[in-house]
């Protein structure tokens, strides 16, 4: 993992957070990518052109968070970015390499009541980047134990596991799989090849009607430090993904949660 993407808001806890992406980056030796995008809509006429002081006001902002938190012995890039967040996100991931995408719940929303706000929801729902949601205001430590939970263990991407290697690569981790099965179950779901069940200590087989109803069941006995899901057409939030924001009476964790891009 070399390379790290932080889309920054104008949340309360942007320093919390980039204080995390900064420790997280130095135990992996990584460079962290500092961005935030910006998008102008003008009416039709309008001679003012306010580009550039948007670009400097959110460069200015950027650099004065960074000057904020200790970073260490981290290359750390900031960069202001225009255009629609997704496409522009993803042209960065591309042009930089991006191993992986650190984002807050939050970004922007202060509604209690949310757990993702609309732009984090995006950047999960949509990018077809490895994601990890941390919490707010969570410091940095190495995750010890990693609850895997998917209701297919077909592997068609070849590099869909990766992030989950080298986590546990370099904290030396545990990795628990939770066998989801749910009415959608299809023969071979639960085939576990040799690339899945060389990084797993425990699998665990259960049957809900979702698989974060089963998350929810057996949390407690695995008591993981993260909790890894995937990205995929019929997944971990299938239903309360639909829409971009997600509520907490809908999901919460107050672990880090490393979202994997769709197996298939």
């Amino acid at each position: 993992m070399k390379n790290i993407l932080v889309p920054v808001g104008s949340s309360m806890n942007a320093e919390s957070h980039l204080q995390y992406a900064v420790d997280f980056a130095e135990a992996f030796g990584a460079k962290l990518f500092v961005v935030q995008v910006y998008n102008v809509y003008t009416k039709a006429g309008t001679m003012i052109k306010v580009d550039n002081i948007i670009e400097k006001e959110s460069l200015r902002f950027l650099n004065d968070l960074v000057s904020k938190v200790n970073t260490k012995n981290v290359e750390v890039i900031v960069k202001t970015l225009k255009g629609d967040l997704i496409d522009i996100l993803e042209l960065a991931c591309k042009a930089a390499d991006v191993d992986l995408v650190l984002i807050e719940p939050r970004t922007n929303s202060m509604r209690d009541e949310v757990y993702l706000g609309k732009t984090s929801g995006k950047i999960v729902k949509q990018m077809d980047v490895p994601a990890l949601i941390v919490p707010e205001g969570y410091k940095f430590t190495a995750p010890s134990n990693i609850l895997m939970a998917i209701k297919s263990a077909i592997i068609k991407k070849g590099s869909a596991l990766q992030p989950l290697k080298d986590f546990k690569t370099k904290f030396k981790a545990t990795i628990d799989l939770l066998l989801v099965k749910t009415p959608f179950h299809n023969e071979g779901d639960f085939d576990v090849n040799d690339e899945l069940g060389g990084i797993v200590s425990n699998i665990t087989k259960t049957e809900n009607a979702t698989t974060f109803q089963g998350v929810l069941l057996h949390f407690e006995s695995h008591k993981p430090d993260m909790l890894c899901v995937v990205r995929r057409n019929r997944g971990f939030f299938t239903k309360i993904w639909e829409k971009n924001t997600i509520l907490k009476k809908d999901f919460h964790s107050n672990i880090p949660v490393l979202v994997l891009s769709g197996m298939k």
